[in-house]
């Protein structure tokens, strides 16, 4: 209940306890994807609030992606697409799993070879240094959301030969014997899907697609893995939170070629 929530977080503004209680109320199905929210009378009127401290709440809720409507148009639940924490960032089981979905994974590709001058450059290698590469198509509730294109150290690489990549995440495998994944540092944009992304994705050709690019290191600083994952936009999404006491550190960063 809205009450409650206020009682609750006494010391948040009004349009915060109101845009929670509307977040919580889409999330249980109070309304669905489609449905009409109440007019901002009603929401003014349940809530004991000014027009100002609902409009606040729906515009933040706007900027969530969770309604849509706007100039004029009534309020409406949009269609939901699963985001991802940067808290669960590391790890695509992970995410799933936080998101009450099955992950699901199909190995393409495992192979050792030299790395090229991308791969060489963002793990800081010579060109041409045996990398382990692994290339996967991964699956919620069996359908399928991301390609990764994923290539590590040989160091790192070499353990991954012992291991049934269809059997779940890589991470936290790794990570089982010792490996110290303990920094990432993400890249997000967008990217046409080549041939390998269209007939793995079940997309056309040049159907845009959102990237992460990953670089992982260990708590010493070492380059241990990059990432090109690529994902249905329509499937998931990228969220990030901070507050004024904790902000998180976001650059923009000049494209590189794909």
């Amino acid at each position: 209940m809205y009450d409650q929530e206020v009682m609750e977080n006494k010391k948040q503004p009004k349009y915060q306890a109101l845009t929670t209680w509307l977040r919580q109320e889409i999330a249980v199905g109070t309304w669905h994807e489609g449905d009409v929210l109440p007019s901002e009378a009603e929401l003014c009127a349940r809530a004991n609030a000014s027009r100002g401290t609902v409009r606040h709440a729906l515009a933040q809720l706007r900027s969530e992606g969770l309604i849509a409507g706007g100039q004029g148009k009534p309020p409406i639940v949009a269609q939901q697409v699963q985001s991802q924490s940067f808290t669960t960032f590391m790890s695509f089981t992970d995410w799933a799993r936080s998101i009450g979905l099955e992950a699901g994974q199909e190995t393409r590709e495992l192979a050792q070879r030299p790395a090229d001058a991308l791969v060489a450059e963002q793990l800081e290698l010579e060109e041409g240094a045996k990398v382990v590469q692994i290339l996967r198509l991964r699956l919620l509730d069996g359908s399928p959301a991301m390609l990764e294109r994923t290539s590590f150290t040989q160091e790192v690489g070499r353990l991954l030969f012992e291991f049934d990549a269809d059997d779940g995440s890589i991470f936290e495998y790794l990570r089982e014997q010792g490996v110290d994944l303990y920094r990432g540092k993400h890249t997000i944009d967008a990217v046409a899907a080549d041939e390998l992304d269209a007939q793995l994705l079940g997309v056309r050709l040049g159907a845009p697609l959102l990237r992460e690019r990953r670089v992982t290191s260990s708590k010493s600083g070492q380059k241990l893995e990059y990432s090109d994952d690529r994902y249905l936009p329509d499937l998931a999404n990228f969220t990030i939170e901070n507050t004024s006491e904790h902000r998180a550190s976001l650059s923009r960063v000049r494209s590189i070629a794909v």
